[in-house]
């Protein structure tokens, strides 16, 4: 048999499939690529130097995933591009009255180098010169010799990587940029910017001389898209207010004269360059950027805007063209009639949760709640007939809350629910993207109960009714055999002899029982005291009182999946899985039993996780 070669290259990795999103982009690159109308921009000498044949095609998505097609490392300057990030920083850093008082919202209706003023003498908008010049002005009167690099460092926040300046492209605009000295000396006569005009241009020269990518154009959008967050760093670089503000003007404004078009047809707030740069931002969704340096007549890239209107009809992404159900986010609402309570109890305690099964009301909830899903939420909650003594909301498949969705659940919580019933919110964790906003609830006094798991919140309701209905044993009475559920039906000798098996063994608080990772070949019967399991990550997946046992699964020989811990001192009988099997020699029939007990328990889990999986899916 011949022996391997030792000095073959190792077989490499089979590459990963083309998802459907990227090979679309690549046809549309690819298509679009022929068009060759259009022709480079040559006002600015530079720019005239640049390849009309380059063209790339780039999605970010709000989760960080970034699809390319083309040519998108391509440096190019990105030219008015910059005036969304710039009029974003303006609003965050001077705030909305400041900059709201200096510069109009209204489409001009007139190109973007238009040399007029609005008749209150303020410019149109932040997309066209006077506005960015005048934004500029603003934020340089702020910072003064720091501006230029604070907008290089937000723009470079914005794109995720640090961003340079085409110091050729600068000198270029500088030399030929007499239309735009004459709009800044018109700002400057009636009061619109003040101080040293050449200054101030050099400024906006230079913030239209970064150099990005298309890229980064994507990144830049998916960041507007995810309320202001880069996606690929996690880092803050706009508050909401001032991305919503921006993308509204984006929307009227962003794309010249071709604006009310291009929202009719593509429906994305966007915003192009005359270097052949677009961004596009559709919210809660991507950044879309696009570059190709053929321009049409009105200053936008040919091929950038067949593709993005291309990607609208394709994928639906018109922000007016939405077809959300807002039911969608209640997946299941029922009592424990329809899903039976937690095995395990003991017989007395099992019969108060019986005969109370509406005691406890489970609403699941999932998606993003919203203004309109968060009034559906508070419209099925209406009814007082129908609110049980437990109220558990179900956040763990919840991916947001939005202001106004909070605002709603808050006000429902506080003036909605009667006071009779205690709300219960479940799946708050540590990795919860809505866990912050619901520790601030509890931290503003808003009467609530907040558990990381479903089961977790479920248990801790189940034992209130069961307390309130005098099912606990008081002080420091002790839990005996016989209410064991894993020892039900066993005879009176044949329960002394099961207890002549185990060890009396005391807990302090605090104290890890059984580790999950180290498992012991024992079962606990639980006498006195209150345990919790708890996951690898510290989470607490259920808490067990006197009458349950742990550790069960030992008798079968099968592996543990969580900790066990002391949360008071806890007395427990300890039997070994030996001295179970020498019970079941000596003791065929109750050892039978036992065994049977615990299938009953498994099954009954199995039960209730069955019905729960239908009332989420029925």
């Amino acid at each position: 048999m011949p022996k391997p070669d030792a000095t073959a290259p190792a077989p490499s990795a089979p590459p990963a499939r083309e998802t459907p999103l990227l090979a679309y982009l690549r046809r549309c690159q690819r298509d679009f690529a022929a068009d060759h109308s259009g022709e480079v921009a040559q006002y600015i000498p530079e720019l005239g130097k640049a390849d009309p044949d380059h063209f790339g095609i780039a999605v970010a998505t709000i989760d960080g995933h970034v699809y390319e097609a083309g040519d998108t490392d391509v440096p190019f300057t990105i030219q008015s591009i910059s005036k969304a990030g710039v009029f974003a920083l303006a609003l965050d850093l001077l705030g909305p009255d400041r900059v709201e008082a200096s510069i109009g919202v209204e489409p001009s209706g007139e190109a973007f180098n238009s040399i007029r003023l609005r008749p209150d003498n303020r410019p149109f908008n932040a997309m066209v010169n006077t506005g960015a010049i005048a934004c500029c002005g603003l934020i340089a009167t702020a910072e003064g010799d720091g501006t230029f690099e604070l907008i290089r460092a937000t723009l470079s926040r914005l794109a995720g990587r640090d961003l340079v300046v085409d110091e050729a492209v600068f000198q270029s605009e500088r030399t030929t940029g007499d239309r735009n000295r004459a709009i800044a000396y018109l700002l400057r006569t009636y009061g619109g910017v003040a101080g040293d005009v050449d200054r101030l241009l050099d400024i906006y020269f230079r913030q239209c001389s970064v150099l990005v990518t298309a890229r980064d154009l994507a990144v830049m959008g998916a960041s507007l898209a995810n309320q202001g967050v880069n996606p690929l760093t996690g880092i803050r670089v706009f508050s909401s207010y001032a991305v919503a503000r921006t993308l509204a003007v984006m929307s009227s404004s962003g794309m010249y004269d071709f604006a009310g078009e291009w929202i009719y047809r593509v429906g994305v707030p966007a915003k192009s360059g005359v270097g052949g740069g677009i961004l596009a931002a559709l919210p809660s969704q991507l950044g879309l950027g696009t570059f190709s340096p053929r321009l049409d007549q009105h200053g936008n890239s040919v091929r950038g805007i067949k593709t993005c209107e291309a990607m609208s009809e394709a994928f639906d992404l018109h922000m007016l063209s939405r077809q959300d159900d807002v039911r969608a986010c209640l997946v299941a609402d029922y009592d424990f009639r329809t899903v039976p309570a937690k095995p395990g109890r003991r017989a007395g305690e099992q019969r108060i949760l019986d005969d109370r099964s509406g005691a406890i009301r489970v609403v699941e909830l999932a998606g993003k709640l919203s203004f309109a899903t968060m009034d559906y939420v508070t419209r099925r909650l209406a009814d007082p007939d129908h609110l049980p003594d437990f109220l558990i909301l179900n956040l763990h498949r919840v991916a947001t809350i939005t202001d106004a969705g909070m605002r709603l659940f808050t006000q429902m919580i506080e003036s909605q629910i009667p006071p009779s019933t205690t709300v219960v919110l479940a799946g708050v964790d540590g990795l919860s993207q809505v866990g912050p906003r619901v520790r601030q609830l509890v931290q503003e006094g808003i009467k609530v109960r907040a558990f990381p798991t479903y089961d977790a919140a479920v248990e801790w309701a189940e034992d209130q009714v069961v307390y309130r209905h005098g099912g606990f044993a008081r002080g420091a009475e002790e839990a005996d055999l016989s209410g064991q559920a894993l020892l039900e039906g066993l005879s009176h000798e044949d329960a002394a002899a099961f207890a002549k098996l185990g060890t009396r063994v005391a807990f302090e608080a605090g104290v890890r029982i059984v580790s999950a990772v180290e498992p012991t070949p024992k079962v606990y019967f639980l006498l006195r005291g209150m345990a919790s399991a708890r996951s690898m990550t510290g989470v607490r997946i259920t808490t067990m009182i006197p009458g349950m046992a742990f550790g069960e699964l030992a008798l079968i020989d099968q592996p543990r999946n969580a900790d066990i811990w002391s949360e008071t001192e806890v007395v427990c009988l300890e039997v070994g899985a030996d001295a179970f099997e020498e019970f079941s020699r000596t003791h065929p029939a109750a050892g039978r039993r036992v065994i049977r007990n615990l299938a009953v328990l498994l099954a009954a889990r199995m039960r209730m996780a069955t019905a729960r999986i239908d009332a989420l899916t029925g």
